[in-house]
């Protein structure tokens, strides 16, 4: 996005009384740290596993994914309006060659920052159509997370796992009241499950309601009336009191979500890890 229109939305968002800042500098940098972490998590996979290949992508093409459905039932997959339209979560995918040749994905990285307020009023900066509140009103923004989300589950749909996480900081996503002060002394409690503030339960519609800040790589099955559902879900981290994610623990996260990969597909790269 070009620094005019960031400006031009940042702008916008000011005076609806949206949410400031989700295109804005904390938001890139948060894309830019997932990315970079990513980039390092392969990096300690093809040390751990030196006998396995793996590769990291910006991207997963439509066509891709409409192959992938194809192979399942010939009715899937079959619309395509734009044939270069393609997905790319903020850090990118790193995938595993299996015995058969196949690349299967093993991590799937995306960041969100959502919400200035503690910034603000740190700053001492009020906001609204007035700029009288300390606190502005939340946006829907973090609900463009849900396509890439989408269309990692299409692409993996016939597999036992999940491995998609999403880090959240910023305001909007608060598991804690918590107070913050202001240059001139006054606090400012910023409540956690105010509606005008948290955005979690806008997400946790894509794990299905389950425990935030948990490894859900491995699907869930419920069973019901002799059918078995499978749930892919997403694995939902924030920090909770709205503060940045520090590299070490964002890595940590994203290597427990591999291995877990790695062990739900074991029997298709079962001979190279004998191998070893």
């Amino acid at each position: 996005m070009k620094k005019n229109q960031s400006g031009r939305l940042t702008e916008q968002h000011k005076k609806s009384q949206g949410v400031i800042g989700i295109f804005g500098d904390e938001a890139q940098h948060h894309d830019n740290a997932v990315s970079n972490n990513s980039r390092i998590v392969i990096q300690k996979l093809k040390q751990e596993f030196p006998m396995l290949t793996f590769r990291y992508r910006k991207n997963i093409t439509k066509e891709e994914i409409n192959a992938a459905l194809q192979k399942i039932d010939t009715y899937l997959g079959q619309t395509l309006f734009v044939h270069n339209s393609q997905i790319k979560p903020d850090g990118g995918i790193i995938e595993v060659k299996d015995d058969n040749g196949n690349w299967r994905v093993v991590l799937v990285s995306e960041a969100k920052h959502q919400g200035k307020d503690i910034e603000n009023i740190r700053k001492g900066i009020q906001v609204g159509r007035n700029k009288n509140q300390d606190i502005m009103s939340a946006g829907n923004a973090i609900e463009r997370a849900y396509k890439n989300i989408s269309e990692i589950a299409n692409y993996m749909l016939l597999e036992p796992y999940f491995p998609y996480v999403l880090f959240l900081e910023g305001s909007n996503f608060l598991t804690q009241d918590i107070k913050i002060e202001r240059p001139d002394g006054r606090k400012v409690t910023l409540k956690y499950n105010a509606g005008n503030l948290n955005r979690l339960d806008r997400l946790t519609a894509a794990n299905y309601g389950m425990p935030i800040n948990t490894n859900l790589c491995e699907n869930k099955f419920v069973a019901h009336e002799g059918l078995n559902v499978m749930l892919q879900a997403v694995s939902i981290y924030t920090q909770g009191d709205g503060e940045s994610w520090k590299d070490h623990d964002m890595r940590e996260i994203m290597l427990e979500i591999a291995r877990t990969s790695l062990k739900m597909i074991c029997k298709d790269i079962f001979d190279q890890i004998s191998k070893k």
